[in-house]
């Protein structure tokens, strides 16, 4: 799959270092799934949370971060919506959050 706002996601890890080894964990992981649902996201990542047909959220860190992801299966991309902390995660509508 693609990652559209990679960036972000390097810019995140650049300000919270304890996040970056999960987050490059999941770059690699994301980069090489061909994922057509999400049941196989979580069959891969049992972790996450559903959350609809097309958004998901990970904890990262260990938890200490959360990540939400809406994917196109059909054209395999993995959009970044969110990156945040608990506390700023609790602050958004994780199904229509679309920060980046």
């Amino acid at each position: 799959m693609r990652i559209i706002k990679q960036s972000t996601l390097a810019k995140f890890s650049a300000v919270n270092p304890k996040a970056k080894p999960a987050l490059t964990r999941w770059v690699t992981l994301v980069k090489a799934a061909k994922w057509s649902s999400m049941n196989e996201v979580q069959v891969t990542v049992p972790g996450v949370v559903v959350l609809n047909g097309e958004r998901a959220r990970f904890e990262i860190a260990g938890g200490n971060f959360r990540l939400i992801v809406s994917f196109s299966f059909r054209h395999q991309i993995a959009f970044i919506k969110f990156i945040g902390s608990h506390a700023e995660y609790d602050k958004v509508d994780a199904l229509t959050v679309a920060k980046y």
